[in-house]
């Protein structure tokens, strides 16, 4: 009888072990992926920050081919005024544009040179049909870099140039 008492005190302690046991499979379970998830979130981070930094070291681009770094310069344009189209309006708006051209080696300075005038032409005759609301905005300025570029690469072809940047762009 005694053994049957000490059994049957053993099974509530065996149940209550069992019963136990269930909240402590639990909590291991959500600690683990919570620290999973913080792991993925660590590891998702450094390698975010070394490839954003991993790639710094160097400066110079590198040709299509594979050849080696590439050589690029710039070259200044001198400034462009002009006045801007404004139907309809009493005042008359201006516009001031200090460009650089991205050039891919120096060579190509000395060819584009004695071709400036068809350049400044080209930006002239552009530049004085824009309304100010052309220019409104980052796409506006992004679709008069694309027109620029492509009006410089039509009048030095069979030469072309990389970009037109700005170094100031002014309306007033």
């Amino acid at each position: 009888m005694a053994a049957k008492a000490s059994a049957a005190a053993a099974e509530p302690e065996a149940e209550s072990e069992e019963e136990g046991a269930a909240p402590k499979r639990k909590l291991p379970l959500k600690l683990i992926a919570i620290a999973a998830g913080a792991l993925l979130v660590v590891a998702g981070g450094g390698g975010g920050a070394y490839f954003m930094f991993a790639g710094k070291k160097e400066h110079a681009e590198t040709a299509r081919d594979g050849s080696g770094p590439v050589k690029i310069a710039f070259m200044d344009l001198p400034d462009v005024v002009v006045n801007m189209s404004t139907p309809g309006s009493d005042r008359t708006q201006y516009l001031k544009v200090k460009i650089v051209l991205e050039i891919p080696d120096q060579a190509l300075q000395a060819q584009i040179q004695p071709l400036m005038p068809r350049v400044v032409d080209a930006f002239q005759t552009y530049l004085r049909e824009l309304r100010p609301t052309d220019l409104e905005g980052s796409a506006g300025i992004y679709r008069l870099k694309e027109e620029l570029t492509r009006r410089v690469n039509a009048a030095i072809e069979p030469a072309h140039i990389n970009a037109v940047l700005f170094k100031e762009l002014l309306i007033q």
